[in-house]
């Protein structure tokens, strides 16, 4: 019962340090001036000590963070999506040269080539599709469209650009991949030199120097720059000594003392009481 109740004290002593008013008790009585929470937003390639806090206020970090390298990982296959004028809708896995059929009055259709970066080469008149390497990302696939009448249609499906189409197309496509992780290379940078390193994801963060560094968001157009939450980690010890208590004192309160002996001097006792 002692540690039951010691370790619920503990979460709450735990969680009030971590609190503003706790940062602020932390600065007054033992001049120890911690950033609660915030957030810092770090392009590609660059680094950053800035820290963005919820009342718009900026503050600085005594290190800064490089974002060495930003990426999306994707769950495999994506899919195409397919809609007609007339309200059917189909939805494929992509795969190069598998063909599906799209129901009478409509044909075929099959995916010829998969492209990370869709780009246009121009050389005099002739016009070169390429995949180009990075830097860069225009996600889109070259889709081969046969009518029932033979004829063979090309289209091009861009994943940020759904709505690229002719007026006079019986059908819309769209192209998706749903994202499995976010990922950042982070690289802590003090007195120019590099101090910790890790790649975060969520809820796989970087400690370093006091402080939590989580994935929190990321630049949905093209990927190039990152956003981590701050958080210090004031009261985190007592609240996982806190957890640890609270969990042996249940245990040897429910579990163990049953099955030792006290538990059943205790009901013989009892039963000689009756």
């Amino acid at each position: 019962l002692l540690l039951i109740h010691t370790g619920c004290i503990l979460v709450l002593a735990g969680s009030i340090w971590a609190s503003e008013a706790g940062h602020e008790l932390q600065k007054k009585f033992f001049g120890i001036d911690k950033i609660p929470t915030g957030l810092m937003q770090i392009y590609e390639g660059h680094s950053d000590n800035r820290v963005f806090l919820p009342d718009d206020r900026i503050r600085k970090l005594p290190f800064s963070i490089k974002l060495e390298d930003f990426r999306l990982e994707y769950y495999k296959p994506g899919y195409l999506h397919v809609q007609s004028r007339r309200g059917d809708n189909w939805m494929f896995p992509v795969e190069v040269n598998t063909e599906y059929s799209l129901g009478s009055g409509y044909g075929t259709i099959k995916v010829i080539r998969i492209f990370k970066n869709f780009k246009i080469n121009m050389e005099g008149d002739n016009r070169i599709i390429i995949d180009a390497p990075a830097p860069g990302s225009n996600p889109a696939l070259e889709v081969q469209i046969k009518s029932t009448d033979g004829r063979i249609n090309t289209r091009y499906v861009f994943e940020r650009f759904p709505g690229h189409m002719h007026s006079d197309d019986e059908l819309f496509l769209s192209y998706e991949r749903i994202i499995r992780e976010y990922i950042s290379e982070l690289q802590v940078i003090r007195d120019n030199k590099v101090v910790a390193e890790k790649e975060i994801q969520v809820n796989h963060p970087l400690h370093y120097d006091g402080y939590h560094f989580y994935q929190q968001d990321y630049d949905h157009q093209n990927a190039s720059y990152t956003v981590l939450m701050v958080t210090s980690d004031s009261g985190l010890a007592l609240v996982y000594v806190g957890y640890v208590m609270l969990c042996v004192g249940v245990c040897w309160h429910f579990w163990i003392n049953k099955l030792s002996g006290r538990g059943k001097r205790t009901l013989t006792t009892e039963i000689k009481t009756e």
